[in-house]
Parts: structure tokens; C-alpha cells; sequence
């Protein structure tokens, strides 16, 4: 994606720190198996804002902070908290967008009976690329995928 020193650092310390915010939601929220009440979902989508103003209080996260905070828009710019849209999200976002997705299909979650295979997932997200994932950021992760010789 051609980033590279002290700006692949703060994606890197962002990725491990995306969630931060989710400290702030109760447990029974997070594990709930099925669909979350509006009331929660509500909840759940505060904790990029939440993440953001935890961690801009450390010195030199400014930029960290703001990647947290932009991790749920969306490329179309139907995504949270801002509405951002396109090139407007930070670029560190859009990369960990793209890998949580991943991440979070081929995952056993509470609200999912089994995990996606590699392939169901790189499907979704050529799927939604242009809509919810920037399709330079998906096109990469796929190339990248192919380039470690997993099969999908």
C-alpha cells in the first residue's frame, strides 16, 4: 500500500489497539450469540469514538487515535462514526477494515454458528469492494494471500 517507517508503525499499533474502545461495553454484549437489541448495537458502534479518546490522551497516538477512530466507515460512506467516505478515511483505517472483516468471518464468533472458509471470505470481500472496503486495500490483501500460496 506504500507506507512504510513511523506511518506502518502507527497501522501496526493500531491494528493491535482497533478494539480498545470495546473495554467500555459489557460482556454479555460482546458474547451475546444472535442479533443484538438496537439498544445494543448502538453501544457497540461507540467504541471506535471511545477507542479514539483513550488512546489520544498517550503522547504522540494522535494519529494512532484517528485510525481507531475510522476503522467502522465505510467506502461508500455509510459507515460510523463519521459518515467518512472514500480517500477521506484514513488510509491505516481502510487497511484494518479490510483485515478485521477477514478476520472476523474465518473466526468462530458468538453470532455465528461456523467460520467462513478463505474462500467465502475473499468472496465477501471482493463483494463489497467499492462499497464497504476500498478495492485498492482488498485487492492487496487478496494479492497477499496469493503470494503466501494459501489456497482459497
Amino acid at each position: 500500500m506504500g507506507i512504510h517507517g513511523k506511518e506502518a508503525e502507527e497501522v501496526i499499533t493500531a491494528a493491535r489497539l482497533h478494539d480498545i474502545g470495546k473495554i467500555g461495553i459489557r460482556d454479555e454484549v460482546l458474547a451475546k450469540p444472535g442479533k443484538l437489541t438496537d439498544r445494543e448495537f448502538a453501544g457497540v458502534m461507540d467504541h471506535p469514538v471511545m477507542g479514539c479518546e483513550i488512546i489520544k490522551k498517550l503522547n504522540s497516538m494522535e494519529n494512532i487515535a484517528k485510525i481507531i477512530r475510522h476503522h467502522h466507515e465505510r467506502y461508500d460512506g455509510k459507515g460510523y462514526p463519521d459518515g467518512l467516505k472514500g480517500e477521506d478515511i484514513p488510509l491505516g483505517s481502510r487497511i484494518i477494515a479490510v483485515a478485521d472483516a477477514f478476520d472476523a468471518m474465518t473466526s468462530i464468533r458468538p453470532y455465528r454458528e461456523s467460520p467462513l472458509t478463505i474462500a467465502e471470505a475473499v468472496r465477501e470481500l471482493r463483494k463489497n469492494s467499492k462499497t464497504q472496503f476500498d478495492p485498492k486495500v482488498v485487492d492487496a490483501f487478496v494479492s497477499i494471500i496469493e503470494d503466501l500460496g494459501i489456497d482459497y
